[in-house]
């Protein structure tokens, strides 16, 4: 069977809860869509007012403060809001790469840590933060074990490496500026082959009901997992798969029965969070971006842009202004689109008003860097 790139969009869009805001909690909703990038705040927020009916962000500050879902380093290295029954496998998944992407990172071994000093660490460390602890408190403890300080790069990566969750300590959203920790109820094994092995595949698996179709390189830009271990993981699935083919030929997989609605469906406009996932999740970005847009969207740093998403493809830039929220076209809007998102941006504003109007302020600099858009209107809360 051949998909094209437009039903390739849309399977994306239904499986992430795109084309209809779903009537769902926000526990099923993030398990829905596999996981949120987590590394602002505020964009799980805005990302689940996409995706649920009736978003109500009270009920995300109370999933978060119950530890039902759970914010870590995870997928792409980067801070994720998982579901906490996903946390485990996840992890496990994610422990080669984690492993060797922190405990071997060169700044790490430079300051006087090996990999060794690390798992010597970890179980005093697990203990101490069975209830939350500050920042500081943890790279405290790791110093009074270690008989002197330590570097703050020593501590970073001790952190994103060892089984912690964020505890809260908002608001406005779920986690401020401060940083506090606790460790994971349910411990991924780490350092097993076999479990990494099961935890890839079955992270894997998942991501396909969330992405699919997918090829092996959009398993791992998903992941940042070495493609021989996604191969091998993907080889564990393939007899419970669809094997099925892009227009390009690309070889894709997905799960048997997954959505895949035709590429004539409609897709409504969505102001979508920086560095929503759909916009990271693949290696072919131009199942939601157009090549020409990716370099103004995704930045040389890695910042990933609030994005305007019409008929189900990036097509500008949004941001929070004095008054409203300012919309960037990178080429014309039809008149019907404009007023959509004007609708959307009412609504989202209601949501940022109670919270943080100027929630994505800091990124301002890219605008006064300069866009290439064409048309420019503030929409009003």
């Amino acid at each position: 069977m051949v998909l094209t790139a437009r039903a390739l969009n849309r399977s994306t869009l239904q499986r992430q809860l795109l084309l209809e805001r779903a009537p769902l909690g926000v526990t099923d909703a993030v398990r829905r869509v596999v996981g949120l990038q987590a590394q602002h705040p505020g964009s799980p927020y805005v990302a689940l007012w996409n995706r649920v009916a009736g978003f109500d962000p009270e009920h995300l500050d109370g999933a978060v403060s119950g530890y039902e879902l759970v914010r870590s380093t995870l997928m792409r290295l980067t801070l994720h809001l998982v579901h906490a029954e996903d946390y485990r496998a996840f992890r496990e998944g994610m422990e080669p790469t984690l492993r060797g992407s922190r405990l071997h990172d060169p700044r790490f071994t430079k300051a006087g840590f090996t990999a060794a000093d690390a798992d010597a660490l970890l179980p005093g460390l697990l203990a101490y933060a069975g209830s939350a602890r500050t920042g500081a408190e943890l790279r405290e403890h790791i110093e009074e074990g270690r008989g002197g300080p330590v570097e703050a790069v020593v501590w970073r990566m001790v952190r994103q490496y060892a089984p912690l969750w964020h505890a809260p300590t908002g608001p406005p959203w779920s986690f401020g500026t401060a940083q506090s920790f606790v460790t994971a109820s349910e411990r991924p094994v780490l350092g097993d082959p076999e479990a990494s092995a099961a935890g890839l595949a079955a992270l894997l698996r998942r991501y396909l009901e969330g992405f699919g179709p997918a090829s092996v390189p959009d398993m791992a830009q998903f992941t940042t997992a070495p493609r021989r271990l996604v191969r091998e993981a993907v080889e564990t699935l393939e007899d419970g798969l669809d094997r099925l083919e892009g227009d390009d030929g690309t070889v894709l997989y997905d799960v048997p029965g997954a959505p895949r609605p035709g590429e004539d469906v409609p897709a409504p406009p969505r102001l979508m969070a920086m560095w929503d996932s759909v916009l990271l999740a693949y290696a072919d970005r131009s199942r939601i971006i157009p090549p020409a847009y990716r370099k103004h969207v995704i930045r040389v740093n890695g910042d990933t842009l609030p994005t305007l998403l019409v008929d189900g493809y990036v097509a500008g830039v949004w941001r929070p202004v004095d008054g409203g929220i300012e919309a960037s076209a990178f080429h014309p809007l039809p008149a019907a689109a404009w007023e959509a998102l004007e609708a959307e941006a009412a609504s989202l504003g209601r949501l940022l008003a109670a919270r943080d109007p100027h929630v994505y302020r800091r990124y301002d600099h890219w605008w006064v860097k300069g866009l290439p858009t064409v048309e420019s209107r503030v929409l009003a809360y």
